[in-house]
């Protein structure tokens, strides 16, 4: 990589706009430059170069973005309080509330710092690890509340985070994937919906290159060796439409647009292609001075060249949510390629570059603005809601998928538009338009046609929910295996419901809850008092209420049950290193030189319960569950010998008995949701009574929790009585 030449404060100052360059701002910007400087002397960065230059990078990405001089000082201010004596009463006096409140904003919480400094040291546990990432969630946390008050706090932590992924080759290998993943999941995302694109596709592209190096290393030289002649072939049609459009008397700028790696590695495995098989990385940008342009323009590239159908977008008449505006069209160009072409405004252009930050860019400062406001009003709304929940990493995994997720935009009965994560659900509209419709909700109707409840929306929707006068949410819709909602905001309402019910009724269905998950699973010998020590419940009381009111679903029962066996045999290994041990169809042996393995009748382990093997005569080794009756009965204590489960991904097979009222297309039903669950079936037999069918089949599943899955789906179906694990 070339070595980059060193910044100076006054680098940042001449990429602030002329107008902007008040006596005032200046001294702001220089004081501020000033105290970090001196904060931060004799400090270098893991590359080697002062660490001053770390934050003369952030405010000269902040200046060349257009912000104001508040936002540029913190820039230059915001590791003082991370990484140095300064704090926040002595900003608070040099530079007023607003510019520590936005230091404030993006600086980390103080145990991580701490914490990292162990772990350069070599004293951190393995457990310390896991509470440094729920530390970094709790400072994601406080930026994003922070970012509610004042949007700038965020942008600041992006022009930081840009900085830091350009620079990102001096960390090691696993921390460069780990900083990559999270630039991917949430900061890169976060860009796009503020609409800041000329940071968002250098976010996505850094994080590329340090999760999949070698995706990246070969498209950007596939990329580099078709430059040339894509490059000749952009020209030719720039050419073609520069003559037309000055036969029509239309002013108008047009340049070649760039193709961002990511964009095309996102295709390829969207598509399921090669590079060879991405047409449309060629494309053209036309800039023009009014809307009625843009419409005409595009009526004379569609005479020029032919459009591909379905391959145009009208986001200026239906705008994105992030503001952006823009016709996008495609068509086969006169070599008979494809050809992508933008067409837009030069304020279109300015809010698609700039986006929230445009205001700033091109605004007085100070001033009060409405359109403004409006802007960032969706997104204080997106968070103020999130702040009653004190999990930092819940509150996370809600703005991912709230905030973050692609966008299905849906309409009300009058037309008016509901937009909402794709995989939503009528439940999750239905608490988008208010709290009681959601509790309220029996039904809907999309489209004019009633659907069931867990129907995922599509854009273009019209969505009619019907209501019952005193309805009330289900504690169906919290379970993740039948897909009732998507948005954490439901989820939370729902949750809400039940808090405020009796406690004692929370007790009394939070028990019954748990207690059929178990008889489902086949496991009803496994106490309560366990279970809730899993999820660190001293009380039984406490954790049969909290199943009640929807805060632990029966999913997580059964994965908690799972992970925490895991955690115990890998902890068992730790301690007691076992000598090599051959793997037989997944399942270790200690101590043996290919022994025969099969899984017991009479309790039917699974992958995650606790087993041991009985050497029987003839037949190798039988493996039981710990807590079988037959081992525990056992008086020939002398033939168990130890075993686990292996670390081969692997099956099992699993006995599972249906019960239900016989009727036309039972057994199809059952094997679609089996099918989709990835759970092959390996026998199957059915006999009917009555007008009663029993089913009995053979799963070859991957743990409990996919079990569980599987059979709680199929007991919600019609005419079903029961499913659960089966044991002769």
């Amino acid at each position: 990589m070339t070595k980059q030449p060193l910044l100076s404060i006054s680098d940042v100052i001449e990429r602030i706009p002329a107008h902007r360059r008040t006596n005032s701002a200046l001294a702001l910007i220089n004081r501020a430059y000033t105290i970090a400087e001196q904060a931060h002397a004799g400090k270098n960065r893991d590359s080697g170069e002062p660490f001053i230059q770390h934050p003369l990078a952030a405010a000269f990405l902040l200046a060349d973005l257009g912000m104001d001089p508040d936002t540029i000082a913190a820039g230059l201010l915001h590791d003082v309080v991370e990484d140095t004596d300064v704090d926040l009463e002595k900003l608070d006096r040099e530079f007023g509330s607003h510019v520590t409140y936005l230091v404030d904003g993006v600086t980390k919480l103080k145990e991580i710092e701490d914490q990292l400094q162990e772990e350069q040291q070599g004293r951190v546990a393995q457990k310390s690890v896991k509470s440094r990432s729920e530390q970094e969630a709790e400072s994601l946390r406080k930026m994003f509340i922070a970012m509610s008050e004042d949007i700038r706090v965020v942008i600041i932590k992006l022009a930081d985070r840009l900085h830091n992924m350009r620079t990102l080759s001096a960390l090691s290998p696993e921390r460069q994937r780990e900083y990559a993943h999270e630039t991917h999941d949430i900061f890169a995302p976060l860009a796009n919906r503020l609409g800041i694109w000329q940071w968002k596709w250098e976010l996505e592209d850094l994080s590329l290159r340090y999760i999949a190096p070698n995706a990246y290393t070969d498209i950007a030289t596939a990329i580099e060796e078709r430059l040339p002649e894509r490059e000749r072939g952009v020209q030719q049609h720039i050419d073609i439409l520069r003559r037309r459009l000055k036969e029509e008397g239309i002013e108008a700028d047009i340049s070649g647009r760039p193709k961002h790696i990511y964009s095309i590695y996102h295709k390829m495995q969207r598509k399921g292609v090669p590079f060879q098989q991405i047409y449309d990385i060629r494309g053209i940008r036309v800039i023009t001075n009014t809307e009625a342009d843009c419409y005409r323009i595009l009526g004379i590239v569609h005479s020029l060249w032919n459009p591909i159908p379905r391959e145009f977008d009208d986001y200026i008449a239906t705008p994105k949510d992030n503001g952006y505006q823009s016709l996008h069209t495609a068509v086969k160009g006169g070599d008979g390629k494809t050809l992508e072409v933008q067409i837009r405004t030069w304020e279109m252009h300015r809010t698609a570059e700039y986006g929230i930050a445009s205001h700033w860019r091109y605004k007085e400062g100070g001033r009060q603005d409405q359109e403004f406001e409006n802007k960032i009003a969706w997104i204080r709304s997106l968070v103020e809601w999130r702040k009653e929940t004190d999990d930092a990493n819940e509150f996370i995994d809600a703005m991912k998928t709230d905030f973050f997720r692609d966008r299905v935009y849906t309409f009300t009965p009058k037309g008016k538009l509901v937009d909402l994560p794709i995989g939503s659900t009528p439940i999750d509209f239905a608490y988008r338009i208010h709290t009681e419709i959601g509790n309220r909700c029996r039904g809907a109707r999309v489209n004019g046609k009633m659907i069931s409840l867990d129907y995922q929306l599509k854009s273009g929707d019209q969505v009619e929910i019907l209501t019952t006068r005193h309805g009330r949410p289900s504690r169906d819709w919290l379970n993740p295996a039948l897909g009732y909602i998507k948005t954490s905001r439901a989820r939370n309402k729902i949750r809400q419901w039940f808090r405020r019910q009796d406690r004692e009724q929370n007790i009394f269905q939070g028990r019954e809850i748990v207690e059929r998950e178990l008889k489902r699973l086949g496991m009803e010998q496994i106490g309560h008092e366990a279970i809730a020590r899993l999820f660190e419940y001293d009380r039984i009381e406490d954790f049969h209420a909290a199943v009640g009111f929807g805060d632990i679903n029966s999913q997580q029962i059964a994965s908690k049950i799972a992970e925490i066996r895991r955690q115990e045999e890998q902890e068992t290994q730790l301690l007691e290193p076992p000598p090599p041990t051959p793997t037989i169809e997944g399942i270790q042996v200690q101590g043996t030189g290919g022994l025969l393995t099969r899984l017991a009748r009479c309790c039917n382990p699974l992958p995650g319960n606790d087993i041991i093997g009985y050497v029987t005569r003839g037949r190798g080794v039988t493996i039981h569950r710990r807590d079988c009756p037959n081992i525990l009965n056992l008086q020939d204590s002398e033939r168990l010998i130890e075993v686990n489960w292996g670390t081969r991904p692997q099956t099992v097979p699993v006995a599972v008995r249906i019960t239900a009222y016989d009727r036309h297309g039972l057994l199809s039903e059952i094997s679609s949701i089996i099918s989709d669950e990835g759970i092959n079936i390996a026998s199957l037999q059915q006999k009917t009574e009555q007008n009663i069918a029993t089913l009995y089949l053979t799963l070859e599943i991957k743990d409990i929790a996919q079990l569980s899955r599987a059979l709680t789906k199929i007991e919600r179906r019609p005419n079903i009585t029961e499913a659960r694990r089966y044991t002769s």
